[in-house]
């Protein structure tokens, strides 16, 4: 079980958290990483960020239970039999098992992500894609940036088995609401768009899409009954997008890595503009009279 990356290649059954902590001597770029690099963040928080980690949040735990249902590997689950994490019982039980390296669950949020894996499984095209035996979970893919020389690295949700059709690979995510327009917007805030790129690049390099065309598609799926799915792909303008804003990271971590340097927002005195809705707000408001002078006496 490998915690130290000294190859390329797909590493199968590397845990979570040695991945996480960056099994790359000298250091490595995951997808999240690239995304933490660019605007609206920085380097000093990527830094930050890879130094310290980053502390639990409860809706983290409830995204690794659902994995955990759906792709059958994660970390290993603590259920508490609370109503609620508000008694100090239950706040020591899940103090307890992050500290263990687990993921607390309130026994009834167990019980959703059952019935949302269930949901998942009897999707005809949610379940075939995660289907047991027709591949591996949380797979770890390691490569060297042609370009660079920087070593990038990728968490597959699920690599399918070698095959003669198309290469899809598929990442799970729970989301608020799985209506495409809704969607959208979350592939742009969140950057499902470069991820998209960045996993596409990872199974090409390591010679793992064989036909040259792999798919990358986001299963979403709602978390609240009756648990619906909308599956989607990103356009070729959206892969364009990620490839270019990804490449652009990259050269970033190389230039900090190279001056030891990793700047915040900016250093020097940043002049602000009002955003561009409040112009129209303003002038509406103005053209109401609500800033007209009264008249002096």
């Amino acid at each position: 079980m490998a915690r130290t990356v000294e190859q390329p290649g797909v590493y199968d059954g590397m845990p979570n958290d040695a991945y996480h902590c960056d099994p790359v001597p000298g250091g490595s770029l995951s997808s999240s990483g690239a995304r933490m690099l660019l605007p609206p963040s920085c380097p000093a928080l990527f830094r930050y960020w890879a130094d310290e980690g980053q502390p639990p949040k409860r809706e983290y735990d409830f995204g690794h239970a659902a994995h955990l249902k759906v792709l059958g590997e994660g970390e290993e689950l603590v259920v508490v039999d609370a109503k609620d994490w508000r008694t100090n019982a239950a706040k020591a039980a899940k103090a307890a098992a992050h500290e263990a390296g687990k993921v607390p669950i309130l026994a009834a949020e167990n019980e959703r992500a059952e019935e949302m894996a269930a949901a998942v499984f009897k999707h005809p095209t949610a379940g075939a894609l995660f289907k047991p035996g027709t591949g591996k979970p949380e797979q770890s893919l390691f490569w060297v940036d042609e370009q660079t020389g920087i070593w990038r690295r990728a968490r597959l949700d699920w690599l399918r088995n070698p095959g003669p059709g198309r290469l899809i690979v598929a990442d799970y995510k729970t989301a608020a609401s799985a209506e495409p327009d809704a969607l959208a917007r979350s592939m742009l805030n969140f950057g499902y768009y470069q991820q998209a790129d960045w996993y596409q690049t990872a199974v090409k390099v390591l010679g793992l899409d064989l036909r040259g065309d792999a798919a990358f598609v986001l299963v979403a799926q709602e978390k609240t009954p009756p648990y619906l799915i909308t599956i989607c792909e990103p356009d070729a303008d959206a892969l364009q997008w990620g490839r270019r804003l990804n490449r652009k990271a990259i050269d970033v971590y190389r230039r900090c890595k190279e001056t030891d340097r990793w700047p915040g927002y900016s250093d020097e005195v940043v002049y602000l503009s009002l955003p561009g809705y409040a112009g129209y707000q303003l002038e509406a408001a103005a053209q109401r009279g609500d800033y007209d002078l009264e008249p002096t006496q």
